[in-house]
C-alpha cells in the first residue's frame, strides 16, 4: 500500500501521521488488502469483550467513589446545619439578654429546636437541588454517620470504591441497630463485615451482615423483640394500573399465621370445581375479604349486609363487607360520553372508568367534582354530601390535592390548611391565601428561612430557599 506524498500534502498537516486519519480503502493498489486494524485483531481474538468488561469495572469503582462522596457531603451539610443554624433558621434570639420565649422555654431547648429545624431545612434544600425526596437525603446522611463513626473500616473501602452501594447501606442499617453505647460490639462488626462488603453480593451479604449483627448484640433477643414490637406498622402505597400494595410490618409470629391461614384457605379453595384464580390470586383475595368483612357488631356505618366475600372466606352470618365513602373527581367530557380521560380517586389517582362506576355504586356518600376539559378548573362541587369538610376545603382539596412543599406528596385531607400570609398579619382565610401543608413544611414555613410567595395576578406560587434558590411549588400529580 502507497500514499501519495500529494494527497497527504492535500489532506494533512506535515506533522500528522495520514495512516492515522485516512481510511486505508480508499488508497488501495490494485489487488492490495486492507490491513486489520487493532479493533478488529481484538474483536476476532475475543479480547474486546475483556477490554470492554474491565472498562465497566472501572466506571463501577468510580460510581462508588462518587456514590460515597455524594454520603459525605449529604452528611457534611447536615452536620453543619446542626453546628450553625442561623443560616437556616436567622439569627438566635436567645442571645439578646433581654430575651424572653413566649411559650416558657428555657434558652436550651430553643437552640435545640433551631438545630432540629436548621437540619430539616437543610435537607430540603439539598432535596430539591439533589433531585431526591427529603427521606432519602436524612437517610444517606444517617448512614454515612454510623459507617464513619461505627464501621470506620468499611467507610474507608466504601470511600475508596471498593464496596457496593448496597452493601454499605447493609452495614450502616445494621450497624445503627447496635446500642448507642456498644463500641465493642461495632468495632467486632465491623471487623466481621469488612472484607465480605467488599466480595459478597448483595443479596447473601445481606443475610451475612444480619447473622453477624446477631451474634454480635450485647442484648438478648427476647429484649430485643418486646422493644421493636413496639414499632409495628401498615403502609399504603399505590402502584400501576389502577393496583396498590398493602405493607404490614409486624411480629414474625402473626404475619407468618396470617400467610399461613390465606395459603391454607387458598390452597383449600383452589381445589373446588370450576374455580379458575391461582393461589397467589386467592391468597391476596382472601387477606383483602378478611381486612374489608366487618362483625355486625361493628358495622356502625357505611357496610353492606348484602354483600358476600369474592373469596368465601367473609360468607356466613355475622360479617357485612365495609363500603368506602367516595371522592371521585370525573373530567366533565368523560361524564358526557365524550372522551376516556380517566376518573381519579381521591388518596390515589387515576382509576379506570369501570372501577369508578363500581365504587360509586357501593358507596354510602360520594363526592362528585366536574372540571373543565382543557384548563381543569372546577366547574361544580357537590354541596348535598353528608360527612364532608365546608364547600371552600372541598375545593382547596380539589386544586392542591398534596401537601404544596417541594416533593411533598402528603395527602392534603392529612395537611393543614396554613395561611400563605399569617392570619395574626393580616391574612385572610381565603382560596387565595390558604394552601394545605404537612406538619413538617409548616414549621420550616414558619420557623425556618424557606419562603412562600403568590403571585396575586396569575396565582403561580412558589417557593425562596436559604440559599435563594427559586423553587416553584409543584404540580398535583393527576
Amino acid at each position: 500500500m502507497s500514499i501519495t506524498t500529494d494527497l497527504g500534502d492535500r489532506l494533512l498537516p506535515d506533522d500528522r501521521d495520514p495512516a492515522r486519519f485516512l481510511d486505508p480503502w480508499a488508497v488501495l493498489d490494485p489487488g492490495e488488502v486492507a490491513p486489520t486494524t487493532p479493533w478488529e485483531e481484538m474483536e476476532s481474538s475475543g479480547a474486546a469483550y475483556a477490554a470492554a468488561v474491565d472498562d465497566l469495572e472501572g466506571i463501577a469503582v468510580r460510581a462508588r467513589e462518587l456514590a460515597a462522596d455524594e454520603y459525605a457531603g449529604i452528611a457534611n451539610v447536615l452536620r453543619d446545619a446542626a453546628a450553625c443554624p442561623d443560616p437556616w433558621v436567622g439569627p438566635d434570639p436567645t442571645r439578646d439578654p433581654e430575651w424572653r420565649d413566649p411559650q416558657g422555654r428555657t434558652a436550651g431547648a430553643v437552640r435545640a429546636e433551631r438545630r432540629n429545624i436548621a437540619v430539616r431545612a437543610a435537607a430540603l434544600e439539598l432535596s430539591v437541588r439533589l433531585g431526591m425526596s427529603e427521606a432519602t437525603v436524612r437517610t444517606r446522611a444517617a448512614h454515612a454517620d454510623t459507617l464513619r463513626e461505627r464501621c470506620p473500616r468499611v467507610w474507608a473501602a466504601f470511600r475508596s470504591g471498593r464496596v457496593p452501594v448496597q452493601n454499605a447501606v447493609t452495614v450502616a442499617q445494621q450497624a445503627a441497630s447496635l446500642p448507642g453505647d456498644a463500641t465493642e460490639a461495632w468495632e467486632r462488626f465491623d471487623e466481621a463485615v469488612h472484607t465480605a462488603a467488599q466480595t459478597v453480593q448483595p443479596g447473601k451479604f445481606r443475610l451475612r451482615a444480619r447473622t453477624a449483627r446477631e451474634r454480635l448484640h450485647p442484648e438478648p433477643l427476647d429484649v430485643r423483640h418486646k422493644r421493636a414490637a413496639d414499632d409495628r406498622n401498615a403502609w399504603f402505597q399505590p402502584e400501576h394500573d389502577g393496583m396498590a400494595t398493602l405493607t404490614v410490618f409486624g411480629t414474625a409470629d402473626r404475619v407468618a399465621a396470617a400467610y399461613q391461614y390465606s395459603d391454607a384457605r387458598a390452597r383449600r379453595l383452589r381445589a373446588e370445581p370450576g374455580e379458575e384464580r391461582t393461589l397467589a390470586q386467592l391468597r391476596t383475595d382472601v387477606l383483602l375479604d378478611l381486612l374489608t368483612t366487618l362483625p355486625d357488631s361493628e358495622c356502625g356505618f357505611d357496610s353492606d349486609p348484602d354483600s358476600a366475600s369474592d373469596s368465601g372466606s367473609g360468607s356466613g352470618s355475622g360479617r357485612r363487607r365495609a363500603r368506602p365513602s367516595v371522592a371521585i373527581t370525573v373530567p366533565v367530557m368523560t361524564l358526557l360520553g365524550l372522551d376516556d380521560e380517566p376518573p381519579t380517586l381521591d388518596g390515589y389517582g387515576p382509576i379506570d372508568i369501570e372501577t369508578a362506576r363500581r365504587l360509586a355504586g357501593e358507596a354510602s356518600s360520594w363526592v362528585r367534582i366536574l372540571t373543565h376539559p382543557v384548563s381543569g378548573t372546577v366547574l361544580d362541587v357537590d354541596r348535598t354530601v353528608y360527612r364532608v369538610p365546608n364547600a371552600l376545603r372541598r375545593w382547596l382539596g380539589v386544586r392542591d390535592p398534596v401537601c404544596i412543599g417541594p416533593g411533598c406528596t402528603r395527602l392534603a385531607r392529612d395537611c393543614d390548611l396554613d395561611h400563605r400570609l399569617d392570619w395574626q398579619y393580616g391574612g385572610t382565610t381565603a382560596d387565595t391565601n390558604l394552601a394545605p401543608l404537612c406538619e413538617g413544611h409548616h414549621t420550616l414555613k414558619s420557623k425556618s428561612t424557606w419562603q412562600l410567595y403568590r403571585d396575586e395576578q396569575t396565582g403561580a406560587t412558589w417557593w425562596i430557599s436559604p440559599t435563594a434558590l427559586t423553587v416553584p411549588t409543584d404540580p398535583p400529580p393527576w
